[in-house]
């Protein structure tokens, strides 16, 4: 008898379901989110388990390789269809969530995700860890410009390295607003020094990886847009088309068809919220910095008609398509179009 099994993950405790093939249930159990209990809890079933289905979230990966490397047949289901489909339920509990995904998992109707490999996820690591530390400047900079313009001291438009020399001459003369600056400027200080570390250790990541420098002949990609790329897609041939990276990374827009109703809004947002951004950045460089070439062109034709924003967004996309093209015939970024080629990721 083939068994389907359904796991609903929390941080201490998982939900777990088992469906043979005729959809009815067989077993439900509340097991440790430690794979260990899990295989257990798998080997003692009366049955061969032909899946078992989780949700995408914080510990999925995790589980994921462990319960692979234990023998069973694993399955990633993206995160919005299976809400889409657990929120018919009138009532929500674990036990319910981890019945839906398993009910999901038998009849086959789900998104299967990619599971990133070590490497990549430890990469990502390092660049959240970037991202946070970096945004935790910034929120330190904008306080100290709140406190101090509260008393009419205006820091104005100065650069990161004469941040902190402008912020001493405003507070000389007030030994209780220096009381307050200090400390926040020496936990600046530190934060920099660490963001300055890392920075270093991105760029020599993306120095010795093969894949970022060919990436990075593309103008507007430097060392963190490449390392997100490829840590974001991690495997080039998971996409049977480079033209699917655009919706993957929720970078076209969405659509609302319903007979003579039909709304083409705003982009999607699906998908990795960090690869978005990257994309976002390299191509408003490209659009304003960058140097001449085929793809600017275009996006400057696209702005002319639609607007700089869209314009923005579309570059956005047609960069993440031509990135994966490049990753998948090792080639580097061509600034001109070769002759008689039709408009697409070809050009890459």
């Amino acid at each position: 008898m083939e068994l389907f099994i359904g796991l609903d993950v929390s941080l201490a405790s998982t939900a777990v379901c088992v469906l043979n093939s005729h959809g009815q249930e067989v077993k439900e159990a509340t097991v440790t989110s430690e794979p260990e209990a899990l295989v257990e809890f798998m080997r003692g079933l009366s049955g061969k388990v032909a899946a078992v289905g989780l949700e995408a979230g914080p510990l999925s990966q995790w589980l994921h390789r462990h319960l692979t490397e234990a023998g069973f047949e694993t399955v990633l289901m993206e995160t919005r269809q299976v809400k889409g489909a657990l929120k018919a339920m009138p009532i929500k509990t674990d036990r319910r969530d981890a019945a839906g995904i398993a009910r999901l998992l038998q009849m086959g109707w789900f998104r299967p995700v990619h599971c990133k490999s070590v490497s990549a996820q430890e990469m990502r690591a390092v660049l959240t860890a970037r991202k946070s530390i970096q945004q935790a400047c910034v929120n330190l900079e904008l306080s100290i410009r709140g406190i101090l313009r509260n008393f009419g001291l205006k820091i104005g438009k100065v650069s990161r390295g004469n941040f902190e020399f402008r912020v001493g001459e405003l507070v000389e003369d007030n030994p209780m607003l220096k009381a307050a600056a200090d400390p926040i400027l020496r936990v600046r200080a530190v934060l920099r020094s660490e963001l300055a570390a890392l920075d270093k250790l991105t760029r020599d990541r993306a120095k010795a990886d093969s894949i970022c420098q060919l990436m990075m002949t593309m103008p507007g990609v430097g060392a963190v847009v490449a390392l997100t790329v490829k840590a974001a897609i991690d495997d080039p041939k998971r996409f049977r088309s480079s033209k699917d990276v655009g919706p993957w990374v929720g970078l076209t827009p969405r659509r609302a068809q319903s007979g003579e109703r039909d709304i083409i809004g705003q982009i999607t947002r699906a998908g990795d919220t960090s690869l978005r951004t990257a994309l976002v950045q390299a191509a408003t460089i490209m659009l304003n910095r960058g140097r001449p070439n085929w793809l600017t062109a275009w996006a400057l034709r696209v702005a002319q008609r639609r607007g700089k924003k869209r314009a923005t967004v579309g570059l956005a996309r047609r960069i993440g398509v031509v990135l994966h093209r490049m990753w998948r015939d090792s080639t580097e970024f061509r600034f001109t179009r070769k002759p008689n080629m039709p408009p697409g990721v070809a050009s890459a």
